[in-house]
């Protein structure tokens, strides 16, 4: 049985730490994709202090142009589909790159999905061959609460996900 540990008062490159390893436990011996990114999202967002919202968005393929459709999360009620190049998480997926916003009323094209979300910290999620699976997408009501000890830690946490069967 998997048991979560608290982290909120260790030092944030600690957290990770500990979130890597109760991850890679989590998803130990599950191959199902849905099943894993609900656990994920389950476990970055009891575990972290100071977010509002975090879940994926995967690529529907069937979709001319990109587009990105709402996967397994926690927190409130989000927007279900987003264009690539629209907003932190199109442009995530557009250009492929990890997108820290400290302000998201500063981001041009901002898609407020949940009104109190003031920073954002959105990972893309590129399997082996170079395709775009989505993007794991992270709030937080706190103005820059996201930051580079976030950016490596996401990063890892998203390459633990897309090993954890070799997706």
């Amino acid at each position: 049985m998997f048991q979560r540990s608290a982290i909120a008062d260790l030092p944030k490159p600690q957290q990770y730490a500990e979130l890597v390893t109760q991850l890679r436990g989590l998803l130990q011996g599950e191959c199902n994709l849905i099943a894993n990114a609900a656990n994920f999202a389950a476990l970055v967002y009891h575990a972290l202090p100071g977010l509002n919202w975090c879940g994926f968005y995967f690529v529907d393929a069937a979709v001319a142009g990109g587009e990105l459709v709402l996967g397994p999360f926690q927190g409130q009620p989000a927007c279900v589909r987003i264009a690539f190049g629209r907003g932190v998480c199109g442009t995530a997926a557009a250009t492929r790159t990890t997108q820290l916003v400290a302000d998201v009323h500063a981001f041009p094209g901002h898609i407020a999905c949940d009104a109190a979300s003031r920073a954002e910290i959105v990972v893309p999620l590129l399997l082996p061959d170079g395709r775009l699976l989505g993007v794991w997408d992270v709030d937080s009501p706190q103005r820059a609460r996201f930051d580079e000890d976030d950016r490596a830690g996401m990063q890892t946490l998203t390459a633990v996900f897309l090993q954890a069967c070799a997706v």
